[in-house]
Formats: C-alpha cells, structure tokens, sequence
C-alpha cells in the first residue's frame, strides 16, 4: 500500500539525487515546449493531424520517437539478457514492417484520407467497411492501447527503480504526468515537436553509452568469456550467441506479430495522416525503418553485457537501466539514463495520441455525440488523455513486464485489423461482413489458444494445441496462438471476397 509517508520518503529520495534531479529537469523542458506547441493548436484538426504540415525531417522523428520505446529499449534488453543475440528480432521485425508502411500502405491511405479528410483509422475503416466494424475495433483496441501505454510507464518505473530505489507505483505515476501534461497540451503537432527533442536524446545517450559498455566488458572477448562462466553448458552457449538462438517458433511469432503491428497501428498511421506529402511519407518512414534496423543491435548488446557483470538481477527488465548506470561515469550515466526515460516518454506519448483520438472521434464522436463542434470535441480529446494517464496508471500497477503488457497490444491488432486493412486497401471486393468474420475467427481462435486450460490437448484438425506451452503444433512446426489466429484471419479474409463481395460502388482503393 502507498502510504503518504511512502510519498514523502520518496519525495526525499527525489531531491536528493542527482540522476533523478538530472531526469525530472529534462522532463520539465519536455512538458514546457509542449504547452508552448500546444497553445497555438486551436482545432481539432491541428491535434488529430497537426493541420496535415509534417515535413520529413519532423514525421522521421515522430515516427522513430514512437517506435523505440519500452520495447525497443528496456524490453529488448531484457530478451537479450535472457537469450542473447536472437532478441534482434523484436525491433527488427517492427523495422521491416516500417519498410512496408513507407512504400505501400503509408502513401495509399494517405491519399485516401487526404481526399476525404479523414483524422484516424477509425475513420478510414468506417468509410471503408462501415460504423461497426469501426465501433468493435475502436473498442477492442482501447483496452489493448491501455495495455501498451502501461507497458511504457513500466519501462520509465524500472527507471527510476534503480537510479533512485524508486516504488513501482511512484515511477508508473510520474512517467503519467510527465506525458500526458505535455501531449495533452496540443495532441500531434505538441508531440511532433517534442519527439524532435526526444530523439537527439535518444540517439545520443545510447551511441554515448556503447564505448562505456564495450569497456566495462573488457571487449567482445572479455564479453564471451564472462557470459561462458555464467553458462557452462555449451549448447546454451551456442544458442545465446546465435542468431537464431530464441526458437524458431518464437521469432515466427515476432514477425508475425509484429511485423503487420508497424504497417497497420492506429498510432503510427494517424501520424502518416499528419504528413505534407507523398515524399515525406516514403522518405521520413524509410529513414524510421532503417534507423530501427540498426538502433536494434544496441539495447541487445547492453542487455548481453549486462548479463555478463550482473548475472543474478531480480528481473530481466532492470538489465538496461542497471548497465546504464553502473558501467559509467555519473556524467555518462545520467546522458544514457535520460535516453531511456525518452524513449519511454516519446511512444507512451505515441499511445496517448492512439487512444485519445480513438475514444474521442472513433467512439464518442461516432456514436455518442456525431454533432459535437470542433471547440468542444478540442475540448473532449484533452479530457480523454487526462483520463487515459489516469487509467494507464492502474493497469500499469497490475501488469508485470514491458513484454507482457505489449503483447497483449500487438496480438490483438495483428490478429484484428491486419488482413481487413490489407484487402480493404488494395481490392474491391473486400466487404464488411469479411471484415467482421475473419477479425471474430481470428481473435476467438488467439483467445482460445491462449487461454484454454481444461485438457492437455485439443485437435485443432489444423494441427494440436498444447495448453500448457499454447503452442499448436502442425507437425512440421509448431506456432503460437497469434501467429495462428492472424493466419486465420487471412485465410477467412480470402474466401470472404468470393463468398460475400463488397457491393458498395463507392469504394475508393
């Protein structure tokens, strides 16, 4: 129970050190350059999409700032902690789906909500495939979102946790304050801004970081050489410095998973909305795949090396933020900690943005108030992400790791809204009906993988579910329950359009 005399030894702690003082300073310029963005945004259209003006330059930092977060950082640590050099694929798979966001999806739903003066997906599906696939998705993806923007407060508390001996809640708590003060301020234009900040700090702090970590570890070899005596046996240590080392059923859920995530987020595709034109979509979000794909070695080799000197953590997710501030000087440590807290702060801002539009315009707007003025729906979307910190706090306190929390977010998108948005984009006859079928089968098949427990095993006629590992097993291979239920999807997906066809003649592709 946090107690007020918990809050006033924490407030003690706070003051009195210097790494927390160094972060809470940089969080401060955060919140003031956002409420200072934020005072120009008069409509609801400069919050939704910044009135459509982001060149290259600021939608490459949007868009990179929301994509190396929690995940991408302290999570990817923690997989690389555990598994070694294999955890590449977590951010290496969200870099390839950025490569199929900047030159396939990103320009053709750009154009189309261009023409029609769409805000969000929601409004795109809803123009595509009708409101109720837009309301159940709306709805489905708020809990999701929630689960996404706790995982990032869990990033900046395990933060604070080993800079400061920071409670769990305290740090999930003012990783909410310092985001959703500034977003709220002036949605994706205060963010754009923000995030350009976030970004030079990002890449700074953990390019700074590497040479420290490299030292400490006394070089690759020494590197090899303390992970061999933390494992003795051989084939572990084959496996943590093989590039496959995780499993193969593990990096096919990673790419399944994800991959679709980064082309078909809500998040990342209302920022393409916000963009000035065609070439700064292929251009900024090239550059923001690119970026990932080699960023991703980085929080890999730290959480290794964190490994290698500091074996026996209590968690995997402290192996980052540890490294960062136990293998350098305080001048360094404090560069690569801040780094963190910005990549945590720049996708939980990210989130915001997915879940204050989505509840605002795509439920709200849609089926509670459809003639609300742009004064008060202005009005509404800063009320909704105040309300959303709030509640992200609470998840938060019920969550356990950043990998848990992010995929629950992840598998219920892919498996949802991959194939709709896909067919809807690019024929005809994808209809609505399909849309809703193939996101039911999909999401029932997850769920039921996931969490059916009554037998050891099921036949699938597909293949055999083991409910202990939730591993279907085809014989040939053996795949997750959100690879399967995003196979399922698609395949319900395909026949619908000869079953049922879209009969609406309006359809715009």
């Amino acid at each position: 129970m946090y107690t007020i005399e918990n809050f006033f030894k924490t407030t003690e702690r706070l003051i009195s050190n210097g790494y927390i003082l160094a972060i809470l300073g940089y969080a401060a310029v955060l919140i003031l350059v956002g409420w200072i963005v934020g005072s120009k945004v008069k409509s609801s259209s400069g919050f939704f999409v910044a009135g459509r003006k982001l060149g290259t330059g600021l939608l490459f930092s949007t868009l990179i700032a929301a994509n190396i977060g929690a995940g991408s950082t302290v999570g990817v640590a923690a997989i690389a902690y555990k598994s070694g050099v294999s955890a590449w694929w977590w951010i290496g798979s969200a870099g390839i789906g950025s490569m199929i966001l900047a030159f396939w999806v990103g320009p053709r739903i750009w154009k189309i909500a261009c023409r029609y003066e769409l805000f969000t997906l929601g409004d795109y599906l809803d123009r595509r495939y009708g409101a109720m696939f837009r309301g159940l998705f709306s709805l489905m993806m708020a809990v999701g979102t929630l689960a996404l923007f706790s995982g990032q407060l869990l990033g900046i508390a395990w933060i604070l946790d080993v800079v400061a001996d920071l409670p769990k809640e305290a740090g999930v708590i003012i990783g909410a304050l310092v985001t959703t003060l500034y977003f709220a301020a002036g949605g994706l234009l205060s963010a754009a801004i923000v995030n350009l900040v976030e970004v030079l700090v990002i890449l700074a702090g953990f390019i700074v970081a590497v040479p420290y970590v490299y030292a400490f570890s006394e070089g690759l070899s020494g590197l090899a050489q303390k992970i061999a005596q933390n494992l003795p046996d051989a084939g572990a240590q084959s496996l943590y410095f093989s590039f496959d080392g995780i499993g193969a059923t593990v990096i096919i859920g990673y790419l399944v998973m994800l991959v679709p995530s980064f082309f078909i987020s809500p998040g990342l595709i209302g920022k393409i909305f916000g963009a000035r034109d065609e070439r700064a979509i292929k251009l900024g979000t090239a550059w923001n795949g690119v970026v990932q794909l080699i960023f991703a070695a980085i929080p890999v080799f730290i959480g290794m090396a964190a490994f290698a000197s500091f074996p026996s953590l209590t968690r995997a997710d402290l192996a980052l933020p540890t490294a960062m501030k136990e293998m350098m000087p305080f001048g360094i440590a404090t560069c690569a900690l801040a780094a963190i807290f910005a990549a945590e702060v720049s996708t939980a801002d990210a989130v915001l943005y997915m879940l204050s539009t989505s509840i605002s315009n795509d439920l709200c707007k849609t089926f509670l108030f459809p003639k609300i003025s742009d004064k008060n729906m202005l009005r509404l979307l800063r009320c909704v992400t105040l309300l959303s910190g709030v509640t992200g706090v609470v998840f938060a306190l019920f969550l356990d790791s950043v990998i848990s929390a992010l995929t629950i977010f992840y598998s219920l998108m892919s498996v949802s809204l991959a194939a709709p948005l896909l067919f809807g984009l690019y024929t005809k006859r994808a209809s609505e009906a399909g849309a809703l079928l193939s996101s039911a089968c999909g999401v029932a098949l997850t769920l039921f993988c996931t969490f059916y427990t009554a037998s050891p095993s099921v036949n699938l006629f597909i293949g055999t579910l083991d409910t202990a590992s939730h591993l279907v097993d085809f014989g040939f291979t053996k795949l997750n329950a959100t690879t399967c239920g995003i196979l399922v999807t698609f395949v319900t997906m395909f026949f619908s359009i000869f079953v049922f066809p879209s009969k609406n003649a309006d359809v715009d592709i």
